[in-house]
């Protein structure tokens, strides 16, 4: 199956030569559709996303992962998916200057409700143009053009949050969850954390850190643990605790983590999205894999938006669930094993 911004992809394949780099591309079967209806393109994949480079990872494509990806040569054509982060569109662009040289074509695809359409008003203020080229599948496909050595270095936002009655400062990278502000339901969920005495504890979903360091700086003697699926998440994340002269392990994870197998506690905001679609295979996958990797005394706290049937999966998987606070279209749930 393919992402309908992947099949617009493949409608345009003529617009590809050469040395083609996939920026941020869906985690699909693209790669193989590309190479059967064009197999002369020498394909590369650039992606965050530690799902998609999973997925992409194909003897017959390079893969380039991470924050900073070391590009050693310009490509010929680049394609872009369109973020859904709109912040992230010149923070990834100014990634990518080593892969862009004088004659390399770039293009943009991205669907109708993931803000596509505003991309030549937002190409202007980057100091770039974009002429739409196809309107398919209810996606657009770009052309994006101009001085792309001009865009300016995006560096981590810095923003401060009170809590236990001392300041504690935050960084995210641009495509972080509510980036360079701390969302309501995080802060419901941490004015009603477990009481901990120590153990292994893991902020799954990470983001930019702040639940796992308001959890380190209050107990110090735990043992801490942050997991993302993003890199940015998982650089945020280090910025975060060295701004902080906490100490943690962060590691980036599709899914729970493989290491370590067993936690005292889980404390979580997770995602309900896989791009801009509500997708509840993620959240039930870790509510499952949560029971299992629980220790007997331990609990999993979980902040999610009201509206979402999270207490069905939760009393499925565990014992006992118990609603701790409810707030401004938010609900804490605490799961015992």
């Amino acid at each position: 199956m393919l992402a309908t911004t992947s099949q617009l992809v493949l409608r345009n394949i003529a617009d590809l030569t050469g040395r083609v780099l996939l920026v941020e591309p869906q985690a699909d079967n693209l790669a193989n559709e590309l190479l059967h209806f064009a197999p002369q393109l020498n394909l590369s994949c650039y992606t965050t996303d530690a799902a998609v480079a999973a997925c992409w990872a194909h003897n017959s494509v390079t893969l380039y992962t991470g924050v900073k990806a070391q590009f050693t040569q310009a490509f010929d054509t680049l394609v872009l998916f369109y973020p859904k982060s709109k912040e992230q569109l010149g923070f990834t662009l100014a990634q990518l200057t080593n892969a862009i040289g004088p004659a390399t074509q770039v293009f943009v695809v991205g669907d109708n409700k993931g803000g596509i359409k505003s991309l030549p008003s937002h190409a202007q203020k980057l100091g770039l143009n974009a002429n739409k080229l196809d309107n398919a599948k209810h996606c657009l496909w770009f052309s994006l053009f101009g001085d792309f050595t001009a865009l300016p270095q995006i560096s981590a936002s810095q923003f401060s949050i009170e809590n236990d009655g001392k300041i504690l400062k935050l960084c995210s990278l641009p495509g972080v969850f509510n980036h360079g502000k701390l969302d309501i339901g995080t802060a419901l969920l941490l004015d009603n954390l477990p009481p901990i005495s120590g153990g292994k504890v893991l902020d799954f979903a990470c983001g930019c850190g702040v639940i796992g360091a308001v959890l380190k700086r209050r107990y110090p003697a735990i043992e801490l643990y942050s997991s993302d699926i993003s890199a940015l998440a998982v650089a945020s994340t280090e910025l975060t605790l060295a701004a902080n002269q906490l100490k943690g392990s962060v590691l980036l994870a599709d899914g729970l983590p493989a290491q370590p197998k067993q936690f005292d506690y889980i404390v979580t905001n997770p995602p309900f999205h896989t791009g801009i679609k509500t997708d509840y295979s993620i959240v039930e996958s870790f509510i499952q894999g949560s029971a299992k990797r629980l220790n007997p005394q331990g609990n999993l706290t979980l902040v999610a938006n009201s509206h979402l049937a999270y207490l069905d999966l939760l009393q499925q998987a565990f014992k006992r669930v118990e609603i701790i606070a409810k707030a401004n279209g938010f609900v804490v749930y605490r799961a015992f094993p």
